[in-house]
């Protein structure tokens, strides 16, 4: 009997699951086959460590790099401030689209969970010599269903005008900036004119919106796109690398006519200020040249968001944003010029255009030229 009971005991002791220690259990066969379909790049990283680094202007020392194909998916959609680098093209494109500085920062992505384009492209950059590289596994996909912003190529914008899809493209720039040349079929509604022509808008709000400005040094753009949100517009994307991008791939278009010829203003001899090409403006060399020599017989002002001033702007340089001049017009000197910058001369020259318009005997001026502000009083002024 006692030898019966021990192999009933048996047979029920074989039939249990036996509970392995953790480190044992295998994953489900289907997760082995998943993992098996490309290699995974090491150092991943998620929504909220990207997140950081995506900025217009773009922050200094990483780059966001998009290993999608241009046409198909970058174009339409992308991280704002991502380069363009398909992994197809990797090898041709490298050496002419990523950083010179092997340790900077770069953050590859792709489509999502099951693209290995960025995977890819990370482990073919570290064969470069990169020693600073991550992987945002989630990609696009995740970016977007996180709620971050989209941006669009100057391909996708030429397609959708052959195509006559329906959409709007939004010039963000003053209009003094905007008549001089704009994109094709674009209507310009002025970051700090946004509230009056908001009747320019398209009155179905699912209509796509693309906003552009001044280039990657701008941020009118993503101003006017939270501005459209705002009213509901569901479809709101930007165009960073703006009119600047444009007008190199595809060439001026023509400026809107001139309301009436004007000679360049005469700037004060005492600061030896010379008048640049555009009414009001001086020339970029001898601004340099006074702010050495002279500093302080100009007043400078930035007149970029206090956000955009703490990051960096030029040594001496006070902080009038420009949605706040107009109050603060009777603070500028009526005894020494008042030169006005920004980061593409776009609201440098509202703001000249504004103070002409209220008190047109204050000697006000502006740099027209894009101003790249480095930090630590550090700046590089591109000359147009």
């Amino acid at each position: 009997m006692k030898s019966k009971l021990k192999s009933i005991a048996l047979a029920v002791a074989l039939a249990l699951p036996v509970a392995l220690p953790t480190a044992l259990v295998s994953e489900p066969v289907h997760a082995q086959q998943e993992a098996k379909k490309f290699d995974t790049y090491r150092h991943l990283v998620d929504y909220d460590f990207v997140k950081p680094y995506v900025n217009i202007p773009p922050k200094p020392g990483v780059t966001l790099i998009d290993s999608r194909p241009a046409g198909r998916k970058f174009g339409p959609g992308h991280i704002p401030g991502a380069i363009n680098i398909p992994d197809s093209d990797f090898d041709k494109l490298a050496a002419s689209k990523l950083p010179a500085d092997k340790n900077q920062l770069l953050i590859f992505y792709c489509e999502g969970l099951e693209c290995a384009l960025s995977h890819q492209s990370a482990f073919k950059a570290e064969k470069l010599g990169y020693t600073n590289i991550r992987v945002y596994p989630g990609g696009n996909p995740d970016w977007v269903a996180k709620g971050g912003d989209q941006s669009v190529s100057a391909e996708y914008i030429k397609k959708l005008q052959a195509d006559k899809a329906p959409h709007m493209v939004i010039d963000a720039r003053p209009k003094r900036t905007a008549d001089k040349g704009m994109i094709p079929g674009a209507v310009n509604i002025s970051e700090t004119e946004f509230d009056k022509n908001v009747d320019k808008l398209p009155a179905a709000k699912a209509t796509p919106l693309i906003v552009y400005c001044g280039g990657l040094e701008c941020v009118l753009s993503d101003k006017v796109a939270a501005k459209a949100r705002a009213l509901g517009y569901t479809d709101v994307k930007t165009y960073p690398e703006g009119y600047p991008e444009w007008e190199k791939l595809f060439g001026a278009a023509p400026a809107a006519a001139p309301a009436g010829a004007a000679a360049p203003a005469a700037a004060p001899k005492a600061a030896a200020l010379e008048p640049g090409k555009e009414k009001g403006s001086v020339t970029v060399a001898s601004f340099e040249k006074v702010l050495k020599e002279q500093p302080d017989a100009i007043n400078l002002v930035d007149v970029r968001d206090p956000k955009e001033f703490a990051a960096g702007t030029i040594k001496g340089a006070k902080n009038i944003p420009m949605n706040a001049l107009e109050k603060a017009i009777d603070q500028l000197p009526k005894d020494k010029p008042t030169v006005f910058i920004c980061g593409t001369g776009a609201r440098s020259g509202e703001a000249y255009d504004t103070v002409k318009l209220v008190k047109a005997e204050l000697p006000v001026y502006f740099i027209d030229a894009t101003i790249k502000f480095l930090g630590d009083d550090k700046y590089e002024i591109v000359k147009k």
